[in-house]
């Protein structure tokens, strides 16, 4: 990351006490979400779910429905930012290409509702939210329970997912801030 971008983050997250993060685990069938609060030092759940689309549509139909429902999230939470999930690896080529699609879809409405947009691979959520970038899936799952102070985790997995996805963001931009504050 250039200085230029590790400073606007670190004036960005400085100004705003509370910072508004949707995450986001994208899918064509399944699109996870997740909106949390950073402020303080803290980290709390606001919502999560997710977006559905029936197998039956076209693909066109449902990276549409994807979007128009991904606008609506981000009209009703006002994040400030949004963070996706990266593609890492696929044995299903058509599955990949398919989440690529969504992830476009995820994106473009971020850009173009003018949110700071961030990407993390999956190696990077896991080490954010476990400290080790090989975990399974239910030890991320738990640990986002736990970090939210939730009673539950959080159903279905890719809401998890979106959730952790936002917390790595969360604590991504804390640690952002505290190496340019020491600059």
């Amino acid at each position: 990351m250039d200085f230029t971008l590790s400073f606007s983050i670190f004036i960005f997250t400085f100004y705003i006490k509370s910072m508004i993060i949707l995450g986001i685990d994208p899918g064509t069938a399944t699109t996870g979400f997740g909106v949390l609060e950073s402020s303080g030092g803290k980290i709390s759940a606001i919502d999560h779910g997710c977006i559905l689309t029936d197998s039956k549509l076209e693909m066109p139909e449902r990276l549409n429905l994807i979007g128009e429902q991904l606008k609506k999230i981000i009209t009703k939470y006002k994040p400030h930012a949004i963070a996706v999930e990266e593609l890492f690896f696929f044995k299903n080529a058509k599955t990949a290409i398919s989440v690529g699609e969504a992830r476009g879809v995820v994106l473009y409405i971020g850009k173009s509702m003018e949110l700071e947009v961030f990407e993390y691979t999956p190696l990077q959520v896991k080490q954010a939210v476990v400290g080790y970038g090989r975990a399974e899936k239910k030890q991320v799952q738990n640990m986002v329970k736990m970090i939210l102070g939730l009673n539950v985790i959080p159903k279905p997995d890719d809401a998890a997912d979106a959730l952790a996805v936002a917390i790595c963001c969360a604590n991504s931009m804390k640690l952002e801030g505290k190496i340019n504050k020491s600059r």
